[in-house]
This record gives structure tokens, C-alpha cells and sequence, in this order.
């Protein structure tokens, strides 16, 4: 301020001078640093990019390019980077800044004809080719290349064609190769895939268009496609993922909102649907199941699965009869579902049909191929003992019972039965010998279904009466209990009713 007053100025102009000195010398400071930085930038650039730390390099050449925007060469080197990063978008805007700043230089050319030509972009990529040979008739790579741009160019007219004709598979044929040249091409894929809906082929259909919403900036239609494939196949938690997608690039797109919504309300109900099942809910299972059937009735998966699901339950509540019937109707809609076989196999031993059960049960064991599921292995050997033990004695129905029939139920069937079945209600010896025989047959199943080690026994298949069943083998009266036999006394046994 004092050389300010010395020099006679004012104030004002004091500061606006003393601000430009200051500038001045920043301006110096960084103009004379400049080339160093940017040798620095690139050097680093090069070493990371040699090691592999492409985002690291990638920073570096960034500097660089800012450094000096009028060197050809950074942008290439950065175009470099993006490439290996497999970010082809990215490197040809620096393609394109590096042949504007030196329009012979050929190797940018041919780089971005490469990558024109598999973005299927045969007009721009044969310019490109065309431009290197102008300068280096003799360039093979260029050559080459030329060549199969004009070879991608003649099968893309040639699938068109063929698609507008209804000609799914010769498309799909085509686009083998077309693909190949051009394999960041979403027309191509996106063309393909629809081939492969139209042939009933959607899982293809997916992996085709699962990397076209990479290739587009914002592809919104591919990912309200791709969650319908997903959600007709059944894969509800996928169909809802990609959709997402589509929202978060458009959060007010009405196709991709809509279809969001239904997903989101189906989803919802398999997931508490099959929590429920989780806590023995079943009954409360099956009405979640009948709601999925009334949000979505038209896709078949969900009907089928809905099915398949109350089946399973309806055993699990032991409805026997209810799920026969649900267990079959889902077995017309997916006959090969090893699953719904095996509950309705138990609803047949539910049901005491045990041949049935068998029979559901080897059929299910012909959709393992592996021959590991041991649900199935066990539930057929379990089926077949018990039909081996009906063709015997079968207690349930002896007592006339079902097979979740409780203690008391059991008891005052029994007493019903032995009322009737007593010997002292018959007067000729065949008759008593007939009653007996049933007397006994009935003592013997209160005596094992009323005894809860010897009923898990049988339900498993297992006779716990049967002589060949017990150790020391022997013993008499005809399976009663303890080989002990009322009427081998003559028959001065006098039955009495115990209603303790």
C-alpha cells in the first residue's frame, strides 16, 4: 500500500493492481508446472495400466487429458482405459477427439472401426476401415475388417428378412453369426430374443436381453420384458428386481408401475404364504394359496404351484379325502412333479388305501433320476409295509377308525365292536369260533392303537403283534397281546366293560 501512495494511485486501483500481480504469479506458478504434471499423469497412467489398476490409471490419464486437451495421444491412451474397463461407450468420444486433433492417425481409426463394427454400426465402421487402407492400402487388419463389415452388413438384411417372414429359426440361425461380429449390438439380441419367445423358448429369450440393458444408457423396455419373462416362469423375486430397475430410471413410467404393482402384491403373498407353512399354519397356508390364485389366474405357474401347496397342507391337517381330490387335479396340471405325487401318496395312507400310495409313490420315484431324494425312498418302503400289514390285520380298520383318530375315539369304537363281537352272543360253536376270532382282533387293535409306542410302530409300517416282528418269536392265541389267549379255556371266560 505505502509503493501504492509513492506511485500517486488511488486506493481502489491500489487493489485491482496489487490482484493482478498476484494472479500473475499464481498463472506463472502453474503454467511453468503444467508439462511436468502431465508427463507425471502419464507415466503413472502407463505404469498402472501395465499392473493392471485400471481405475487407478484411469485417474491419472483423466489429468492429463485436462492438462492438455490438444494432445491426441491422452485421449487415446485414455480411450485405452476404457476399453480394457470394458467401457467401449466411454472410449469413443476420445477416439473421436484424438482423430479430430490428427486425422492420419490411423491406429485410432482402426480402434474405433473396431468398435463401431461390434456395436453393429457397419455404415460408420466401413468409413473407418476404408480411411486406414486410403492412407495404408496394404493394411491387413484393415482389410479384414472391412471384409466382415460387409459380411454383417449382408446377414442383417438377410435376418430381417427372414423375421418379417415369420421364419423364427433361420433368424436365429443367422443371428449366430451376427452376433458374433457384433456382440454389443442390442438390435441384434433384442431381435433374437424375440425369435426365441415367439418359438416358446423364454429362458434364451432372457439370456439375449439381459445384457442389452447394459448396452442401452436407459432400456426400460428390455427390463419391463425381462420381468415378465421371469414372472411367467414363475421366478417372482427376479420379475420384481428388474423392474425396480425400470423404475429407477423412470420412477413415473406407467408400464413399468403397473406391472411393479402386481408383482409386488404376488410376491407378498407366496412369501407369507410359505411362512405360514414354516410355522405349521396350514390351514391359514391355504387361504393365502387361494388368494394367489385369485391375483394372478392367468399365468399357469402360480395356479399350479397354489396347487401343489394346498395339497401338501390338506395332508398336513390329515383331510385326507379333500386332499386326494387337490392333490389330483394338481397332478392332471403337472404330471412330472414328483412332489404332488408324494402328498397324495400320503393322503392314500391316510385314506388306508395303501396300494394307491405304493403306486404314487414308485411313479414319483421315476421323476429322481438321481435316485437322492430319500422322502421318496423312505415314504415307498414306509407304503409298502403297510400294505404288507393290511393284507394282515390293518387295527384301523378293524376298529372302523381313522388314521388320526384320537385315545377316546378308539376306546368307544372298541367298545362298540366288542359288545357286539362277544362270544357269549353266539350259541353254535362255528359262530363263537367267527366271534373270537374278531374278539380278539379287536382287543388287539385297541390294545396297540391306545398305546402310543406300539401305534407309532404300526403307522410306520411295523406290526408290533405279529410274531415275525418280536424277538424269541412264538407265542399264541392268534396275535392277542402278551400270548394270551381268553378263550383257550374253554370258553368259561366272561367279558366285562371297564369305563374308567
Amino acid at each position: 500500500m505505502e509503493s501504492c501512495r509513492r506511485r500517486g494511485l488511488s486506493g481502489v486501483l491500489c487493489s485491482l493492481s496489487l490482484l493482478c500481480v498476484i494472479l500473475d504469479i499464481q498463472l506463472d506458478g502453474v503454467l511453468g508446472a503444467t508439462h511436468v504434471e502431465i508427463e507425471h499423469h502419464l507415466e503413472m497412467g502407463r505404469k498402472l495400466l501395465a499392473a493392471g489398476q485400471l481405475a487407478e490409471a484411469l485417474s491419472h490419464y483423466h489429468s492429463a487429458v485436462e492438462g492438455d486437451s490438444k494432445n491426441y495421444l491422452t485421449y487415446y491412451k485414455r480411450a485405452a482405459v476404457f476399453l480394457a474397463m470394458g467401457k467401449s461407450k466411454s472410449a469413443l468420444p476420445d477416439l473421436t477427439k484424438s482423430i479430430q486433433l490428427k486425422p492420419d492417425f490411423l491406429a485410432a481409426r482402426l480402434q474405433r472401426g473396431n468398435i463401431l463394427l461390434k456395436q453393429g454400426n457397419t455404415q460408420e465402421a466401413r468409413e473407418d476401415f476404408e480411411a486406414v487402407l486410403q492412407r495404408s492400402p496394404d493394411h491387413e487388419e484393415a482389410q479384414d475388417q472391412l471384409m466382415r463389415a460387409n459380411e454383417l452388413e449382408e446377414l442383417q438384411e438377410e435376418a430381417h428378412a427372414a423375421y418379417h417372414q415369420g421364419d423364427y429359426s433361420a433368424t436365429i440361425s443367422l443371428h449366430e453369426r451376427i452376433i458374433e461380429i457384433s456382440p454389443w449390438d442390442p438390435d441384434s439380441r433384442e431381435l433374437r430374443a424375440e425369435c426365441y419367445i415367439r418359438m416358446g423358448d423364454p429362458q434364451k429369450a432372457i439370456q439375449d436381453l439381459t445384457p442389452t440393458t447394459r448396452l442401452r444408457n436407459d432400456n426400460r423396455a428390455a427390463f419391463l420384458k425381462l420381468s415378465m419373462l421371469h414372472y411367467s416362469l414363475g421366478d417372482h423375486h427376479e420379475s420384481l428386481n428388474h423392474i425396480r430397475e425400470c423404475l429407477k430410471l423412470d420412477q413415473d413410467d406407467k408400464e413399468c408401475f403397473s406391472h411393479y404393482k402386481q408383482v409386488k402384491k404376488l410376491s407378498k403373498q407366496l412369501d407369507a404364504a410359505e411362512e405360514l407353512i414354516q410355522q405349521d399354519r396350514y390351514q391359514e397356508a391355504i387361504d393365502k394359496y387361494e388368494s394367489v390364485m385369485k391375483t394372478e389366474p392367468n399365468v399357469p405357474y402360480y395356479t399350479n404351484l397354489a396347487k401343489e401347496r394346498i395339497c401338501f397342507c390338506l395332508v398336513k391337517i390329515n383331510s385326507a379325502q379333500e386332499a386326494i381330490d387337490v392333490c389330483s387335479e394338481a397332478h392332471q396340471r403337472d404330471p412330472r412333479n414328483a412332489n404332488i405325487l408324494r402328498d397324495r401318496a400320503e393322503a392314500y395312507i391316510l385314506n388306508q388305501d395303501y396300494e394307491k400310495a405304493v403306486e404314487d409313490y414308485l411313479e414319483a420315484r421315476e421323476f429322481d433320476s438321481e435316485g437322492e431324494r430319500i422322502d421318496l425312498k423312505e415314504g415307498l418302503e414306509r407304503a409298502q409295509k403297510l400294505l404288507k400289514i393290511s393284507r394282515k390285520r390293518d387295527y384301523y380298520k378293524i376298529l372302523g377308525v381313522s388314521r388320526n383318530a384320537n385315545k377316546q375315539e378308539i376306546i368307544k369304537a372298541y367298545r362298540k365292536l366288542a359288545q357286539q363281537w362277544h362270544p357269549d352272543n353266539f350259541q353254535s360253536e362255528a359262530e363263537k369260533k367267527e366271534a373270537e376270532k374278531k374278539f380278539i382282533d379287536i382287543a388287539s387293535a385297541k390294545e396297540v392303537l391306545t398305546d402310543p409306542e406300539m401305534r407309532q410302530k404300526f403307522d410306520a409300517g411295523e406290526d408290533p403283534l405279529d410274531p415275525e416282528n418280536q424277538q424269541g418269536g412264538g407265542g399264541g392265541g392268534q396275535g392277542w397281546p402278551y400270548h394270551f389267549n381268553p378263550f383257550e379255556s374253554g370258553g368259561s371266560f366272561h367279558f366285562k366293560f371297564h369305563h374308567n
